[in-house]
This record gives structure tokens, C-alpha cells and sequence, in this order.
């Protein structure tokens, strides 16, 4: 690892610690040169997943987009963002262990939508109109019907 300061390589690791979540280390150095200290991360360089969208493009898994759509399924509603942080996190971890490398956005949604159930029915047919692309009134409708039968 090169010193920011001074440019030498050699420089020893004085601390290291595991972040909260376990997937970084925090590494405070100090450069053999200079004397001078300088923390690095070092993580997993992680394969992208590739979602394949239902008009056959890719693109990559985009953890942001996914949390804005369950967010704004959710809104005004009792969930808390430390909630939807569990949700998002739980789904990439869940994608990532397939081993799966191209997984289909159908799969993805399912996946969304099942645990939006789970959570909220609200939230769940929210989010549902939107991702099963309701036209009518007649597919909230639907939706809802089934929903009650469930229950």
C-alpha cells in the first residue's frame, strides 16, 4: 500500500478492526518513511449481479433503485427505514448466495413483493400495481380479492 504522503510502499498495519456489518476491515497504517498515518478498507470485490429485464436488456443489480421502489411502497406507512434496510440487504444476500450471475427481474420481484406481504398488505399492493403494471381498477381488484382469500 503506497503512503498518501510521501509516495513509499513499506508502511506496517498498527490497528485493525471489522466493521459493523462484517463485510469491511478498517486498516490504520503508518508509513516506515515518514512516520505519517493513513487508514485503508479492504472488502470483498464482489461480482455484480445482472438482473435481466423483462425486454430482454441487463442491467446491473442496482441496490438504491430497489430501496427507493420498497420505500415508496411503504410510504405513510408504520415501517421503519431500518426495517426496509434489513429487506434490502436480506434480498442482495439472497441473490448473491444463488450463485447465479444473470438472475431475472421476474425472480427479483417475486422475491420483493413476497416479503412486502409479509410486512404490509398495503404496502404489498402498492407496490404490486406498480410492478405488475395495473391498467385498471379491475386489477386492484384482483389483487385485493386474492389477498382476502388468503386470510
Amino acid at each position: 500500500m503506497k503512503c498518501p504522503f510521501c509516495g513509499e510502499v513499506n508502511n506496517k498495519v498498527i490497528d485493525s478492526r471489522l466493521s459493523k456489518d462484517n463485510h469491511v476491515i478498517r486498516r490504520r497504517r503508518e508509513c516506515i518513511e515518514c512516520s505519517r498515518r493513513f487508514t485503508t478498507y479492504e472488502h470483498i470485490e464482489e461480482i455484480p449481479i445482472m438482473i435481466i429485464k423483462k425486454d430482454g436488456r441487463r442491467e446491473e443489480f442496482n441496490k438504491d433503485k430497489v430501496r427507493n421502489g420498497i420505500h415508496m411502497a411503504c410510504q405513510k406507512r408504520e415501517i421503519s427505514m431500518n426495517v426496509i434496510e434489513d429487506f434490502v440487504d436480506g434480498l442482495e444476500r439472497d441473490l448473491r448466495e444463488t450463485g447465479e450471475k444473470e438472475i431475472a427481474s421476474r425472480v427479483v420481484g417475486e422475491k420483493i413483493m413476497t416479503k412486502l406481504n409479509e410486512l404490509d398488505e398495503v404496502a404489498y399492493v402498492r407496490f404490486a400495481s406498480v410492478y405488475r403494471e395495473f391498467k385498471h381498477v379491475n386489477d386492484f381488484l384482483s389483487e385485493l380479492r386474492s389477498l382476502l382469500r388468503k386470510h
